[in-house]
C-alpha cells in the first residue's frame, strides 16, 4: 500500500530544509524512512529541479518570507503543481495534502490556514502567475542567477542546451565488464528478460528505464556496472596505445567509489601484469572501492591517504617509484552531472569555484613529478565550467614546459548529441558533462 500522500510531502519538506541547509541531497534522503524513501525521492528530485519557479511564485503569493517550514512547503507544493502537464498529482490533490501536511506538523501547524490561502489562490491564477514569473532565468531555467551566467559566458553557443539538459532526467547506463561479457551478449539477455536498451560506445549500454541493479543480469557477478557513458571513456583514454604487457604503475588519485579503478583493471585484462594503486582520502568511501573491486572480480592497492600529500608515506606504501600512468579525476563543483543530482545547483556558491580549483592545481602540480617521463596523466573533472577545465590545464601547460596535451575530448557537454557542432566525434551517446585532458611528460 503506498503511503499517503501527505506523508510524503512532509517527508520531502524536511529534506529540502536540510538540502537549504547545506546538506547533500543524498545525506537528506538517507534520513528518510525506507518505506518513504521511493517516492520521496522521486517528488525531491521533481521540486528540486523546479525550485527556482516556485520561489518566484512563492514571491508573488507571499512577498515577506514565511517561516523556514511554512516557505519549504509552500516551494514544494508549487514546484510539483505549477506545470500540469508535468505534475505527478492533479493540482487540487497537491494543495489538499500538503495543508494536510502542514496540520500534521507541529512545525508547520500554525501556518496551514496561511498555506491554505496561498495554494487555493495559486489554483485561482496559476496562469497569470506563472506568467509573472515568465521573465525571471531563475525561475526559467531553475538555476542560480550565477550558474546561468557563468555557463552563458563559458558556453555561449551551448549555455541553453546545458541547463535544459540539467532539467531532465538522466538515463540509466552501464559499462559492461568485458572480461565477462561482451555488450553483444548482454543486450541478449536484458532482451530476454523483457529490458529494453541500446549500445552506447565501446563498453556502455543505455536502459530505455532505470531498475533497481538487483533486476539486472549477472550483476552481483560482475558482469556490469552502473557508470555514465562520459565517465566509461577514462580508462581508454589514458591506457590506449601503453604495452600492457609490461608491468605498468597506474595511480588513481581521488578512485572513490571505484567504478574507474575497475575499469582500468578490467581494459587491462587477467593476464597483464599492471599495478594499480587507487587512493582515497574518505575511509568510509574506501570501503566502497574495496566492495566495487570484489564485485567485479580484480584486484588493486587500495589505500586511504591524501593524494596531495605523499610525504605522508602512501607513495612508500604504494612500492615507491615513479608511476607510468596517473588518472585524476579531481574534486570539482559537479556541475556536469546536475541531471543526476539536482540539489547540487542549490548546494554550490559561485566561490566553491575558485577554491576547487585552486585544489585541484595543488593536485596537478604534486603528481605531475611523480610521473616518469613519456608517462601520461589523465585530469578531468565532471564539471563544465571552465576554470575547473580548459583554463585549469592552460595554466598548467604553461607552468610545465615538459607537459604536452594530447589529442583529448575537452569539454563534453551533458544531453543528446545536437547538429551545432558544440560535441566531441567520439561522444557516446547521451551523457553527462564531463572534461579531459590527457597529458604526456617529455621523455628524458
Amino acid at each position: 500500500m503506498e503511503p499517503a500522500l501527505w506523508r510524503q510531502l512532509d517527508a520531502v519538506v524536511t529534506a529540502l530544509q536540510a538540502v537549504r541547509g547545506g546538506q547533500s541531497g543524498t545525506a537528506a534522503l538517507a534520513a528518510v524512512e525506507p518505506g518513504l524513501r521511493p517516492g520521496v525521492q522521486a517528488l525531491l528530485f521533481q521540486v528540486l529541479r523546479n525550485l527556482g519557479r516556485a520561489q518566484a511564485l512563492r514571491k508573488q503569493l507571499a512577498p515577506r518570507n514565511p517561516p523556514p517550514r511554512a516557505d519549504a512547503l509552500l516551494c514544494t507544493a508549487l514546484a510539483l503543481a505549477w506545470s500540469p502537464d508535468e505534475a505527478p498529482y492533479e493540482a487540487f490533490t497537491l494543495v489538499n495534502q500538503a495543508v494536510e501536511a502542514a496540520k500534521r506538523n507541529p512545525a508547520s501547524q500554525a501556518q496551514a490556514p496561511f498555506l491554505n490561502a496561498c495554494l487555493r489562490r495559486f489554483l485561482r491564477e496559476r496562469d497569470a502567475l506563472v506568467a509573472a514569473t515568465d521573465g525571471d532565468p531563475v525561475a526559467q531555467w531553475n538555476h542560480p542567477a550565477w550558474w546561468i551566467a557563468r555557463l552563458r559566458k563559458d558556453h555561449p553557443q551551448h549555455w541553453q542546451q546545458i541547463l535544459q539538459a540539467n532539467n531532465a532526467h538522466a538515463p540509466m547506463a552501464l559499462r559492461v565488464n568485458v572480461q565477462k561479457t561482451t555488450p553483444a551478449q548482454y543486450l541478449l539477455g536484458l532482451s530476454a528478460i523483457n529490458l529494453e536498451a541500446s549500445p552506447a560506445g565501446p563498453f556502455g549500454i543505455v536502459l530505455d528505464r532505470p531498475v533497481a541493479v538487483q533486476q539486472l543480469p549477472a550483476f552481483a557477478d560482475g558482469h556490469v556496472s552502473v557508470q555514465d557513458t562520459a565517465a566509461q571513456m577514462a580508462a581508454p583514454l589514458l591506457l590506449e596505445g601503453l604495452d600492457l604487457s609490461q608491468p605498468l604503475r597506474v595511480l588513481d588519485a581521488c578512485a572513490a567509489p571505484g567504478g574507474k579503478t575497475a575499469h582500468l583493471l578490467e581494459y587491462a585484462g587477467a593476464a597483464s601484469p599492471m599495478q594499480v594503486v587507487a587512493l582515497e582520502i574518505d575511509a568510509d568511501r574506501a570501503t566502497r572501492i574495496h566492495e566495487t573491486l570484489d564485485r567485479v572480480g580484480v584486484r588493486a592497492q587500495v589505500l586511504v591517504a591524501d593524494a596531495a600529500r605523499p610525504q605522508d608515506g602512501w607513495l612508500d606504501a604504494s612500492g615507491g617509484g615513479r608511476f607510468n600512468a596517473i588518472l585524476l579525476d579531481a574534486p570539482c563543483t559537479a556541475s556536469g552531472i546536475v541531471r543526476r543530482h539536482p540539489d547540487v545547483r542549490w548546494l554550490r556558491r559561485e566561490s566553491d569555484i575558485e577554491q576547487l580549483a585552486q585544489q585541484q592545481a595543488r593536485l596537478l602540480a604534486t603528481l605531475w613529478p611523480l610521473l616518469q617521463p613519456g608517462g601520461r596523466l589523465l585530469y578531468c573533472t565532471c564539471s563544465v565550467f571552465r576554470t575547473e577545465g580548459e583554463a585549469q590545464v592552460q595554466t598548467f601547460l604553461a607552468r610545465n614546459t615538459d607537459a604536452r596535451l594530447l589529442p583529448s575530448p575537452g569539454h563534453l557537454i551533458p544531453g543528446k548529441p545536437d547538429e551545432s557542432g558544440g560535441v566531441s566525434e567520439n561522444r557516446p551517446g547521451d551523457h553527462d558533462g564531463f572534461f579531459y585532458a590527457l597529458l604526456q611528460k617529455h621523455a628524458a
